[in-house]
């Protein structure tokens, strides 16, 4: 029991310290932005694209920092400017939703495009897929109003006085809320993997892959990228392109099913943590992307029909 907490203790600061090379220098950018009453044109600037999403505008900053760095580093822009916004569950859900899809892009894609998917294709389905659902999710909330409520807020806002020391008292406060958040998400996978839960998810999707364009030899592949993240998927991938074992075909398929759906305990544990509703940034972003892959493998086999009976 000892050693186990040792271990858990070692892991959370490692995944800590990322976290604050990542997220303090974040925060103290957005303070300033702030300060300097930036925020109010970058949101401007980043609105009508929320606004499409039933998101205010500050929290494309949040999406955008998400992108750039990672999710940790979007949960600490989101504890910094969340508690300003009166936000719904729907609103965090569909927030969760995108920046689950599109976020760490710089690392990413390099790993896809180095496993042999092209940057440009997969940058796009992950970009444009994460507007699309979020589009999609905003509307089916609203009209079956789902998840209406004020949302669970676990961040702080700085003091009344508002002072630079209130500030950092937040921040400082919320930063080690999210390193709490880190220690239970560690726990929760160790114990997920113990019961078997995560062997049991992989074995409900492998069966179903090849309907997506994916022979055996890419499915547990696959389903690695889908339960644990995109850099174990990717890295499996890039050592099975140097045994041949999977085709081209394959390969693009995988990559794009995984950009759409990764780290579906780990990730979803953490946007959970952070308000988002299970059936949104869980199930609803796992039928989407198994929905737009199959359409999208149809297209692609159609064309390559066409083109070689036109050949």
């Amino acid at each position: 029991m000892l050693l186990l907490l040792r271990e858990l203790g070692r892991d959370t600061l490692k995944t800590s310290g990322e976290l604050i090379k990542i997220t303090v220098p974040a925060v103290i950018v957005v303070k300033i932005l702030e300060e300097l009453g930036l925020i109010i044109y970058i949101s401007m600037m980043l609105e009508p694209v929320m606004e499409l999403m039933g998101l205010p505008g500050p929290l494309g900053l949040v999406w955008a920092t998400g992108i750039l760095t990672s999710l940790y580093g979007a949960v600490g822009v989101y504890a910094a400017l969340a508690p300003g916004l009166e936000l719904t569950g729907a609103q965090v859900t569909v927030l969760c939703s995108v920046m689950l899809i599109a976020h760490s892009l710089p690392v990413e894609m390099a790993i896809t495009k180095r496993a042999g998917a092209g940057l440009l294709p997969v940058g796009a389905i992950r970009l444009l897929g994460a507007l699309a659902y979020g589009v999609l999710l905003h509307h089916f909330c609203s009209f079956f109003h789902l998840w209406q409520e004020p949302a669970r807020m676990f961040f702080q806002a700085e003091a009344g006085d508002k002072t630079l020391w209130s500030w950092a008292v937040a921040q400082v406060t919320n930063l080690g809320l999210i390193v709490v958040i880190i220690f239970f998400i560690l726990v929760a996978m160790r114990l997920l993997k113990t019961i078997g839960l995560l062997a049991l998810l992989e074995r409900l999707l492998r069966p179903v892959l090849p309907l997506f364009g994916m022979s055996h030899r890419a499915a547990p592949v696959t389903v690695v990228g889908m339960i644990m993240g995109l850099g174990y998927g990717g890295a499996l991938i890039i050592r099975e392109t140097t045994t041949g074992s999977m085709d081209s075909r394959e390969i693009f398929n995988s990559l794009a099913l995984m950009s759409l759906s990764h780290g579906l305990v780990e990730d979803t544990l953490l946007m959970m943590a952070i308000g988002g509703m299970l059936g949104g940034i869980l199930w609803g972003r796992l039928l989407f992307s198994l929905l737009v892959i199959f359409i999208l493998v149809r297209i692609i086999d159609r064309l390559r029909s066409a083109r070689s009976a036109a050949g």
